[in-house]
Formats: structure tokens, sequence, C-alpha cells
């Protein structure tokens, strides 16, 4: 029964038919390009150029596949690149919102790579629970359960597609991709929790957002968990490391790909 009621949860946040439950967000990306690769024989995967997963650079070349980075605006998505690329693209992969920090053009994106024949994956680890997931602009979602995740399981994940004929071409990998039995009722009661935990996160980056006005925060209006806070010189860094310190609020240094390819501090108020 537990089963049931975790993928009628995820239905409504994705509002995708089609979700099998893996055992991690890894296995969900791989089992996308799998899908991907199965109906789409273009020669190279798409990828953003910074504010993506390490797996996404990683897994392509198992299935032979050449990686195409698509230029972004500080992780979001340059629409005019991807136009560029979209039409030799096997799929293109991305984080929505970006690296955790920005919503990204999810419509646009999905229009574009519709006329391209290029099949979209959107990660939706950072944003499942809010309407920044969006099943309509997505033919395959990917979600982690993960450790800092929305829903914080520490084991777990999904893929959901658009489409069933899309969907039955993973049969063989879901077969060897099973989730422990017990795990579902945990999982529902970390999908219970969400909304309280989302509300937390929006809160605490809202009072990040304003104590911080006066530093350069890289896509500061737009939706996001995270907040990215770029410095100059290393008084800049001090000042932004001590806040962090002062208030107990997680952070890690970019330039990194999973966030940005520049100095910035991630405040990772996910965690």
């Amino acid at each position: 029964m537990s089963k049931s009621e975790v993928i009628a949860r995820i239905r409504e946040f994705t509002g995708h038919d089609h979700i099998q439950i893996m055992p991690s967000g890894n296995a969900a990306i791989y089992t996308a390009f799998y899908l991907a690769r199965k109906i789409n024989k273009k020669a190279a995967f798409l990828v953003p150029d910074q504010a993506g997963w390490l797996t996404y650079l990683d897994y392509p070349k198992l299935f032979g596949l050449n990686l195409q980075e698509i230029k972004t605006n500080q992780g979001i998505i340059d629409l005019d690149d991807l136009k560029k690329h979209a039409k030799e693209g096997t799929a293109l992969i991305y984080q929505n919102p970006a690296g955790y920090f920005a919503e990204q053009p999810a419509k646009q994106i999905y229009d574009l790579c519709q006329k391209a024949n290029c099949p979209v994956i959107m990660d939706v680890s950072g944003s499942i629970g809010t309407d920044m997931c969006n099943g309509d602009y997505a033919d395959l979602m990917v979600c982690s359960f993960g450790k800092w995740k929305i829903i914080e399981n520490f084991y777990g994940g999904f893929i959901s597609a658009k489409n069933q004929t899309l969907f039955d071409q993973g049969k063989p990998l879901y077969q060897m991709m099973k989730v422990h039995p017990l795990a579902y009722e945990e999982i529902l009661k970390k999908i219970s929790q969400m909304k309280g935990k989302l509300n937390s996160i929006f809160e605490t980056r809202k009072k990040v957002l304003e104590d911080l006005k006066e530093m350069d925060i890289i896509h500061r209006d737009k939706k996001g968990l995270n907040v990215i806070v770029k410095f100059s010189n290393d008084q800049e860094k001090e000042k932004i490391l001590n806040y962090c310190k002062n208030h107990q609020l997680e952070y890690t240094e970019c330039p990194r790909y999973i966030r940005v390819n520049e100095p910035a501090i991630s405040i990772e108020i996910k965690r």
C-alpha cells in the first residue's frame, strides 16, 4: 500500500502519470539517460556548463555519447546557445532551480527542445513540492531523496515520464533497481514533512537576502533555495563567511560545477 501512496503523492507534484521509485537520484539519472538513448540516436548529450550535477558529466560516456555543454548565464540556460545545439542533442538534462539557487525558464527550454526533437530531462531534486516542478515542461523528471534534499530520506529517488511508451523502455532497469519495501513508509513520512521544510527554507532565504542586500548576490530576484554571493577580494569573502558562521549557516566555496564557475560563497540554506 505504501508504494502506491508514494507514487500517488509524486504524481500530484509532477503531473506525470508514469512513475518509478528508484534506489537513488543517480539511479534515476542513469535510467533517464538510458531512456533518452533508446528513443533518440543523436550523438551528443546536452548539459549546462555550470549549476548541474556531477553525474551529468559522467554517465553519457557510459553510453558512448559525447557531451555538449550549453552556455548559461550563471547557471540559467542560454536559450540562444540551446537553440544552436538542440538539433544534435540526444537529450538535455538540467536542474530546476539551477544549482538549487535560480529558477530556469522551463517553458521556453521545453518549447525550443520540442521543435528540435530533443527530449528534456528536468532534475527536480530542488523543486519538488514547488511550482518549479512542472511536468508540462519535461519529458522525464528525476529526483533524489538523498542527504540535504527537499525529501531528505537519505535513500531513494524517482523517475517520471509524460509518455508511457518512453517510460516502458526502462522496464529492464526497473527490475534491476528495486527499492526495499520497507523504504516506502519512511519516504511517505518525509513527503509529509516537506511543506514545513520548504517554508523554513524560504523564510531563511528571505532573511539572508535582506541581510546581505548590499552584497553581489547572483540571481537575487529568482526563485531558489540557496543564496550565492560573489566576492571580489578577501575582505568581502571574510564578511560573507563571518555572516554564515554567526547565523549557523552552512556554505561551500565556488567555483564549483554544481553551483557556479566563479569566485563566490554558496550559502547552503537547503541543508
